[in-house]
């Protein structure tokens, strides 16, 4: 049983039923979709809440959880310049998209539609890791490499929906930050009392920090990012991101094994609640949003990396400028992020639907990087 639960969460199944049952249900009674997401669910909440708003603060909590330990001794961005790389590289995994966005809207897209131009900047981290475990095999460091980038640049995407897309019907006010700031000084003091369970970073400095941000208008989903740092944790790294260390028992450990699975399952939640689009919505936004994700990720990514290689910051061992090229290809995969960002970038039903549409589309870069690996030879490590 546990071997069968694994590979559900290994092959995304929770998040893919939950996107086509969402597809089905919006294109065959999008009425009856609409009252399901947004009418009273729990008590006063609806569901759409609970999956965005709620669900969403562990899941990015996971990914601050993997950004904690890839810093530490031992970890995949430590020491710095061992971080340079992945970190250029996911830098051109931002500003390629957008660029390409930007660019393709001049010609083809209108005013309206520029607002978009941070959807295509994310990645999917489970879907891209699935993929190039099919490409590369499972311990070819080019997945390492990936996933740093995935997880960074899913980090900036949660900057950007903060800073570029706050709601325009409520302003942003700032002051309320000060909850915020008293989430980090409560997760710092537990931290210094040594608390050694998580629940009180989650509960009293992540409630705080939800608070702050939900009433400064800012997407609290970003919560638990300024409280995980501070979970105690052991003084180095012993495993690559994502390889699980039965061995450590330190808080932030403990924190990642018992909600992992719960963020894994929870997938199917927010695939429900974020997938449904009506096919009739494909429009100009789509094909915005596809291209950026195909083109721009795998130029800005490719690019980026040869120049701080260039600079004197190396490639991990094994990747090589064919592998970085695919790499670039499969960071295309935008998908669950992508369709955050999207449902906050637009808010007129039409132009998000469309924009929804180009974040699933995105999984033509997964076919497109299988495609590459194969004609560039590229080798499988197990």
């Amino acid at each position: 049983m546990r071997r069968r639960i694994n590979l559900l969460r290994e092959f995304s199944v929770p998040l893919i039923a939950g996107v086509a049952v969402s597809l089905i249900w919006a294109n065959y009674a999008p009425e009856h979709y609409h009252h399901f997401l947004h009418d009273p669910f729990l008590g006063p909440l609806s569901f759409h809440f609970l999956a965005n708003d709620i669900f969403m603060v562990f899941f990015f909590g996971i990914a601050a959880v993997e950004i904690t330990q890839s810093f530490l001794p031992g970890g995949d961005l430590n020491p710095v310049k061992k971080a340079v790389n992945p970190l250029m590289a996911t830098l051109g995994g931002v500003l390629g998209p957008a660029l390409v966005y930007i660019l393709l809207n001049y010609f083809i897209g209108s005013k309206e539609l520029l607002r978009g131009w941070g959807i295509p900047t994310a990645t999917d981290i489970a879907f891209a890791w699935l993929v190039a475990r099919m490409i590369f095999g499972s311990n070819h460091p080019a997945i390492s490499f990936l996933l740093l980038l995935a997880v960074a640049d899913d980090g900036i995407g949660l900057a950007i929906i903060a800073i570029f897309y706050p709601n325009p019907t409520l302003p942003v006010e700032p002051l309320w930050l000060v909850l915020t700031l008293g989430g980090v000084l409560v997760s710092y003091g537990l931290r210094k009392l040594r608390a050694g369970s998580y629940w009180p970073y989650v509960l009293l400095g992540g409630g705080l920090s939800w608070a702050g941000l939900f009433n400064a208008h800012l997407h609290p989903a970003l919560a638990l990012a300024f409280v995980i740092p501070f979970l105690p944790h052991r003084k180095k790294e012993r495993e690559h991101l994502f390889e699980e260390d039965i061995a450590d028992r330190s808080t932030i450990a403990r924190f990642e094994h018992e909600w992992k699975i719960i963020v894994d399952f929870g997938l199917l939640m927010f695939g429900l609640a974020n997938a449904g689009v009506q096919f009739s919505r494909i429009g100009t936004p789509t094909w915005l949003v596809v291209s950026a994700l195909l083109m721009g990720k795998t130029i800005g990514v490719f690019s980026l990396g040869i120049i701080a290689e260039k600079l004197g910051f190396p490639l991990p061992h094994k990747v090589r400028k064919k592998e970085l090229f695919v790499v670039g290809i499969i960071s295309g995969i935008g998908f669950t992020v992508a369709l955050f960002v999207a449902g906050e970038a637009f808010i007129e039903p039409t132009l998000q639907g469309a924009a929804k549409m180009g974040a699933m589309l995105s999984f033509l870069s997964a076919l497109v990087a299988i495609i590459a690996g194969r004609m560039m030879k590229i080798k499988k490590i197990h």
